[in-house]
């Protein structure tokens, strides 16, 4: 998102949901690699 898209969505929602999406976004990295890495310790598990 570019800044000035930020400031209009901050203005139309608030600050504290601003954040909240904000932080959200980007937390769905770090979730979605944590998911990786547990399915693949449920594959080497199956393995032995």
């Amino acid at each position: 998102m570019e800044p000035s898209e930020w400031i209009n969505f901050i203005r139309q929602v608030g600050f504290p949901i601003a954040v909240t999406f904000y932080v959200l976004l980007r937390l769905e990295k770090s979730f979605q690699q944590l998911s990786e890495n547990v399915q693949d310790m449920i594959d080497e598990m199956r393995k032995r």
